[in-house]
C-alpha cells in the first residue's frame, strides 16, 4: 500500500533518490567551483556571484572562530531575506556551528525563550532590532550581538536615497555597545584571518528551526545537513525540466521558516540558480520584481497568490516567465489555483510539509495527474501511510481516516531538549505528524483535520495556548480561549473569547492592543468576543471545537 502512488510520478522523476554524503558547505563549494561567476543573489537590483557569496561566508566563518566559537556552537540569525542572512548562514555552517533562524518580528519575550532554549552564543540582527535584543542579552547566553543594516548590500545609488527617505523614520541609527559589533567592522577585522577547517558529518545538526506543540511553547526541530540536502534534492528531482544555472527563483518565503530555507536557499545550492531576495511582502514590489527579473520558480503560500490575482493593476505586469509555483503551509483554494494559472500560464501545485520534515513530504505532480484539495503524493525518497488514531502501529485501509505518518531521509533527529516529546512523535523511524488525513485508491493524500489545535494564518503557525497565556496575564481577564476561523485571504484568522473578572470592563481594542505588545503581529487576535462563560468538558477543559462550530453556524446564517 505504501507505494501505490508510484504510477502517478511524472516521467523522469525517480522515486528513490541518491543523497551525497556531503554537508551544506561542501555542496555550496561544489557549486562555487563550477559556476563561480554566476549570479547567486539579487537584492534590490544588486547582484552577488557565487564567488562573492563564498568569500563573504569564508570571512564570516573566520570571524566566528576569532570570537571563540567552536564546532556545535549555536549562531542565531534574526534577519529578513537578505545577502547577510545567506552568507552568515553558510559561514556559520562552514565554521561547524549550528544555525538558529529567528523570526525578526518576535517580541522580546518570544525571542528570549528561543535564545535560551537553543543556547545561542552569537546573534546577527538588523540594526533596527538591536535595542530589543540588547535588553534581553543579560537574560540569555548571548556573548555578542552583531548588528547589520538592511542597506549594506543595496546598489550604490540606492543607499543615499534610503538614508534620506527611511533611515531617520525607521530608527536604524543605533550605537552598538561594548562587546558587540557592526557586521562590516567584524568582517574587516577578520578579513585576513584563516578560515577554520572544521569537519562535521552529514548527520551533524545544521539548523534548529522552531515550531510549536500541544503545550504552546515553541520547540526546536533538529535538522541535520543530510535532512536538508535530501529534501532539496528531492524537490529538484520533482521538477523534471529544471536546468542547472538556468533557473531564477523568487525568495519571498522567509528563510527563518523551514519552507523558505529549503525550497529557496538550499535548493539554489543544488540547481546552481539565482535567488531574487525579497525582504518583505509588498504585492507591487513583488510584481515589479517578477516583471523585471523574469524568474522561473516561485514557492510561496496561498495568501500571496490570492493577493496577486486580486491586485487591481495586475495587467501591467508580465508574469509569463514563471514555469512552476508551489503552494504550501496552508490549503490552496481551487479558485485561486485556476485563476493564477489562467493569468500566468504557470503550473501552480499544492504541497504539504512540516518543520520536522525539513519540511516537504508531499506535492502534486508538476506535469502529471493532480487532484484539487489533495496535498498530492509523497516526494522522491519519502514514504507515507495512514495509521490508526489510537494505535499508531496499525495501518488503516485505503480511504479511511487516521493519522498521517512519514518516513524518509528528511525526518528530523528530534526535538531539542525534549526527549519525551521526541519519543511521542518518532516511532520506529516513522514521524507521527499529528494531522488527520486519508489516502484515496490512487495514492493521493488529503488532510482532513489537525490533531493539534494549530492555527495557520498566512502560512504562519499559531498555537492557541501561547496566545491564551498572554491573555491570561492581562489583569482584567479571568478566562480566555483562542481559535482559528476561516478567512478568505489568510486561510485562518485568530479569534479570542474572553471572560472578564467580576466587576471589570474592557473593550475589544484594549485587549488587542495588549496582545500587540506581547506577541508577533500575525499572532494577535483579529477579533475579541466577551462572554460570561466558556463551554467546557466535565473536567474543566475548554471546548475550542464548540466555539469554532458556533462561529461557523453564525456565518452561515443569512445576513451574517
Amino acid at each position: 500500500m505504501e507505494r501505490i502512488w508510484l504510477k502517478h510520478y511524472d516521467p523522469g522523476v525517480p522515486h528513490d533518490i541518491e543523497i551525497p554524503e556531503k554537508t551544506l558547505p561542501e555542496m555550496f563549494a561544489n557549486t562555487v567551483s563550477r559556476f563561480p561567476d554566476h549570479p547567486h543573489l539579487k537584492f534590490m537590483r544588486n547582484a552577488l556571484t557565487y564567488r562573492e557569496v563564498d568569500a563573504l561566508a569564508a570571512n564570516f566563518a573566520a570571524a566566528l572562530a576569532g570570537l571563540g566559537l567552536k564546532k556545535g556552537s549555536r549562531v542565531a540569525l534574526n534577519l529578513p531575506n537578505s545577502p547577510q542572512f545567506v552568507f552568515c548562514y553558510l559561514g556559520a555552517l562552514r565554521a561547524g556551528c549550528t544555525v538558529v533562524p529567528c523570526n525578526p518580528i518576535y517580541t522580546e519575550r518570544e525571542l528570549q525563550h528561543q535564545l535560551n532554549d537553543s543556547k545561542a552564543e552569537i546573534i546577527v540582527t538588523l540594526s533596527r532590532f538591536y535595542p530589543k535584543i540588547r535588553k534581553i542579552k543579560d537574560k540569555t547566553r548571548l556573548r555578542t550581538i552583531i548588528s547589520t543594516h538592511i542597506k549594506e548590500y543595496f546598489p550604490g545609488w540606492l543607499k543615499p536615497l534610503y538614508t534620506l527617505a527611511m533611515e531617520k523614520k525607521s530608527g536604524d541609527r543605533v550605537k552598538v555597545e561594548r562587546g558587540d559589533y557592526r557586521l562590516p567592522d567584524l568582517l574587516k577585522k577578520y578579513a585576513a584571518a584563516p578560515v577554520p577547517q572544521v569537519r562535521v558529518e552529514p548527520n551533524f545538526p545544521a539548523c534548529i528551526i522552531y515550531t510549536g506543540g500541544t503545550t504552546g511553547l515553541p520547540k526546536g526541530a533538529i535538522l541535520t545537513h543530510r535532512n536538508l540536502i535530501a529534501n532539496a534534492i528531492a524537490i529538484y528531482n520533482w521538477i523534471p525540466d529544471m536546468e542547472e544555472s538556468k533557473e531564477i527563483g523568487v525568495a519571498l518565503l522567509p528563510f527563518f521558516h523551514s519552507y523558505g530555507i529549503t525550497t529557496c536557499l538550499n535548493l539554489s545550492l543544488v540547481y546552481c540558480g539565482t535567488l531574487l531576495l525579497i525582504p518583505q511582502f509588498n504585492v507591487k514590489m513583488l510584481l515589479e520584481t517578477i516583471h523585471r527579473e523574469r524568474p522561473t520558480l516561485f514557492p510561496c503560500v496561498p495568501t500571496v497568490f490570492v493577493a496577486i490575482i486580486n491586485y487591481p493593476h495586475l495587467k501591467r505586469y508580465d508574469l509569463t516567465s514563471l514555469r512552476v509555483c508551489i503552494s504550501g503551509a496552508a490549503p490552496l483554494p481551487l479558485e485561486v489555483q485556476k485563476k493564477f494559472e489562467e493569468l500566468t500560464g504557470c503550473r501552480l501545485i499544492e504541497g504539504y510539509g512540516l518543520t520536522e520534515t525539513s519540511p516537504v513530504t508531499h506535492n502534486n505532480p508538476i506535469y502529471g495527474k493532480r487532484k484539487s484539495g489533495s496535498i498530492g503524493i509523497p516526494i522522491s525518497g519519502t514514504l507515507a501511510k495512514i495509521v490508526d488514531l489510537d494505535d499508531p502501529g496499525k495501518e488503516v485501509p485505503i480511504g479511511e481516516v487516521g493519522q498521517l505518518a512519514i518516513k524518509g531521509p528528511q525526518v528530523m533527529q528530534g526535538y531539542l531538549n525534549r526527549p519525551e516529546e521526541t519519543a511521542e512523535v518518532l516511532r520506529d523511524g516513522w514521524l507521527l505528524t499529528g494531522d488527520i488525513a486519508r489516502m484515496d485508491e490512487e495514492g493521493f493524500f488529503y488532510i482532513v483535520d489537525r490533531k493539534k489545535e494549530m492555527i495557520i494564518s498566512g502560512g504562519y503557525n499559531i498555537y492557541p495556548r501561547e496566545v491564551e497565556e498572554v491573555l491570561y496575564a492581562h489583569p482584567k481577564v479571568m478566562e480566555a480561549a483562542v481559535v482559528g476561523l476561516p478567512d478568505p485571504y489568510r486561510g485562518e484568522k485568530v479569534k479570542a473569547f474572553v471572560v472578564l473578572k467580576e466587576g471589570e470592563s474592557a473593550t475589544e481594542e484594549e485587549i488587542i492592543d495588549y496582545c500587540k505588545q506581547q506577541l508577533a503581529r500575525y499572532k494577535v487576535p483579529a477579533s475579541v468576543e466577551f462572554r460570561k462563560e466558556l463551554p467546557k468538558t466535565l473536567v474543566g477543559k475548554v471546548l475550542r471545537r464548540q466555539l469554532v462550530e458556533e462561529e461557523l453556524a453564525k456565518a452561515e446564517k443569512p445576513g451574517a
